[in-house]
């Protein structure tokens, strides 16, 4: 019928090849659904998805074939004028294809990995080139990738020529002429398509979070539109009078004297928690260690015993949480006590906000180490840690161990070794031991003969938040790792007067219903939960702590078990101190929304609408409006300025000279 209607060649091949492309949007979007889509969620709950993404779809199919239209507007560019011009423009669109293929994997890794579409937030590990392709090829069979990848593109390159032999085919001795008019309305229509809307208003990606379902958002976007509209996230905000104007709640909130002048420096004196002995500081902070997957949650799979043995010894915060997801960040927030809330770049790359105070450098009599399996120069590291003045590194370029997989050497080795380091110690030390283990590939040392792993069937892995007995096995290794370091620890005599902390850097996305309300996977407060554990037996009573804490406590916290005046700089506060009031953790994420969690609510807002949410942790409790309505308002204030004020101490927490 097309050809009746004498449409021009390269038009009628614009359009099977648009219709293709399509297709393959929609297959792979049917496919991240059948994959990722969280339980409750119906196929029928996602038809807005589907209807918004076409739109998605169509504007980035229209950005692919309108320079064929374009250029064919002089018909020499034709590739049906030439062979030399439909090689041109097969080509270009078998590269279109490769790349557009090659998002889908990444996306499909991102989507399994954290439970979010490919954002900007990748960029942050192409700046780290050799590592990120090492942790790919040791985890992901790269070889198969990229056959299939080839073979994908050959197909579509010769459905393409087979596509033009068929154009020919149809449109022989049609007199149809090469005018430029079918040329014009068509840009005209691939210009309507990439706008998106036949109104005033350009579709925008922030458009799909009016779906309110972090799944459904992430369902309508495809990974391109994703991609490149959260580039422009990669820049730090400066807001200085929003900090100021947030600046009174925030005071009340930290217990600042009534009428502080604007400022987050204060200087802590010590409480009765305080210990004479100065103890040594160890500092353990557990790669990907979500609180749903442990022993301490009640998880029925015991992947982490040893641990929970060691929680009963000692101060136990069971219901601490992470500002962010992601290792890097972690790290920030523990070091400098201010969430990392720029939110598609770590704030460890960014120059601006690199040079950062810590409560780390109050110890000015201690001896200072870091040690690392890997490389610090990943996602720069040790750039962040160059703050912490006079600091020892100790990393796989100058421990004695076999390396066993990208991250470097084994979690036990890395223990083992700290430890060798601190028994020759002979004066007080601080030391922060960073673990990697736990992390794809998920490699598990043949040498350690002694650790036995176990074959758990995949249902009761699913339904105990693991996504494969890999995970599970190297989850339990992390475990092990830790007891042959206590146990090795104990043997030496800087054990009796040393203060063990350890914490977890994020946790990990997945379905964590068997141990906690739904709101931990609905929500995703699984992303963020960790264990907070002080470990001193010789030196601190057992407690189990139940109220909600934040990792920018900890520093404050470890700072308070010393028997010394300490400056804090920024946000976190000491959870030991005995005239602490309000329990509560600022959470931001990448799907641009910010919160506030605490011992009876988790509220959420978004950035870019006047959307908000806020969900019972205990669902079994019926709160009237009155009482919903007055903690929203709470809330809300309080989650716009704590999100100010760490958005204002990114760039003016500096480290003193």
């Amino acid at each position: 019928m097309l050809a009746r209607l004498k449409i021009p060649k390269t038009i009628l091949w614009v359009i099977n090849t648009g219709l293709v492309l399509f297709a393959l949007f929609f297959i792979f979007r049917l496919i991240t659904f059948f994959a990722f889509n969280p339980p409750g969620i119906s196929f029928a709950d996602c038809l807005p998805s589907f209807v918004l993404g076409a739109q998605y779809d169509l504007r980035w199919i229209s950005i692919f074939l309108l320079p064929v239209i374009l250029f064919s507007y002089h018909r020499s560019f034709s590739p049906f004028y030439s062979a030399r011009s439909k090689r041109i423009w097969t080509w270009y669109l078998a590269v279109i294809t490769f790349l557009l293929f090659l998002f889908f994997i990444a996306d499909m890794v991102s989507f399994s990995y954290n439970r979010t579409r490919l954002d900007a937030g990748a960029m942050n590990f192409v700046e780290d080139p050799g590592i990120s392709l090492n942790m790919i090829w040791q985890t992901y069979p790269l070889i198969w990738i990229l056959v299939g990848l080839i073979a994908a593109v050959i197909c579509f390159k010769w459905a393409l020529n087979k596509s033009h032999w068929q154009v020919i085919n149809l449109t022989d001795g049609k007199a149809i002429m090469h005018r430029k008019m079918p040329f014009v309305i068509t840009a005209l229509l691939l210009g309507l398509f990439i706008y998106g809307r036949i109104d005033n208003k350009p579709l925008k990606w922030k458009d799909s979070f009016a779906l309110k379902d972090s799944f459904k958002t992430y369902l309508a976007l495809n990974p391109l539109q994703n991609f490149f509209s959260t580039m422009q996230f990669r820049k730090p905000v400066i807001n200085e009078k929003g900090a100021r104007e947030a600046f009174p709640l925030m005071a009340e909130f930290l217990q600042f004297p009534p009428k502080a002048p604007f400022g987050f420096k204060r200087t802590v004196a010590p409480h009765s928690a305080g210990l004479e002995s100065k103890p040594n500081v160890v500092l353990v902070i557990c790669e990907s260690y979500s609180m749903y997957k442990s022993s301490m949650s009640g998880n029925v799979l015991n992947a982490s015993p040893y641990f929970d043995s060691l929680s009963k010894k000692g101060i136990f915060f069971e219901r601490c949480f992470t500002p962010h997801f992601s290792t890097a960040r972690g790290l920030f927030a523990i070091l400098t006590g201010t969430p990392d809330v720029q939110l598609f770049k770590f704030s460890t790359r960014n120059p601006e906000a690199i040079d950062q105070n810590t409560i780390i450098n109050n110890f000015t009599d201690y001896s200072k180490h870091y040690f690392l399996g890997g490389d610090p120069g990943f996602n720069n590291f040790e750039g962040l840690l160059m703050n912490i003045s006079n600091l020892q590194l100790h990393t796989e370029q100058t421990i004695d161990a076999p390396r066993i997989n990208v991250w470097g050497i084994s979690d036990k080795d890395l223990f083992l070794a700290a430890n060798t380091v601190f028994k020759k110690e002979r004066q007080p030390f601080f030391a922060i031991i960073q673990t990697s283990d736990n992390h794809r590939p998920y490699t598990i040392p043949e040498t350690d003969h002694d650790f036995h792993k176990k074959i758990v069937s995949k249902d009761s892995l699913e339904a105990n938040g693991f996504e494969s007995l890999e995970e599970y096995n190297t989850f339990r290794y992390a475990d092990y790792s830790i007891q042959k370091f206590v146990e090795a620890a104990a043997r030496e005599d800087y054990f009796h007067n040393t203060i063990f902390v350890f914490i977890g850097d994020h946790g990990v996305a997945g379905n964590a219903t068997s141990v906690y309300p739904s709101i931990w996977t609905t929500h995703r407060l699984s992303d963020e939960h960790v264990p907070f554990l002080i470990y001193a037996p010789y030196l601190v009573a057992p407690q189990q702590r139940k109220e909600t804490v934040s990792q920018v406590d900890v520093l404050p916290t470890i700072a308070g078990l010393l028997q010394r005046p300490y400056d804090n700089f920024t946000l976190g506060r000491d959870l030991l101190a005995p005239d602490k009031k309000g329990n509560l953790a600022f959470i931001t994420n990448t799907a641009g929304k910010i919160g506030i969690v605490d011992d009876r609510f988790y509220y959420v807002k978004s950035l870019d609408f006047a959307e908000e949410d806020l969900a019972p942790i205990d669902t079994t409790i019926v709160y009237p409006r009155r009482v919903l309505d007055s903690v929203r308002t709470r809330m809300s204030a309080l989650t716009n300025a704590y999100y100010q004020t760490a958005q204002y101490l990114l760039l003016n927490n500096k480290k003193t000279p």
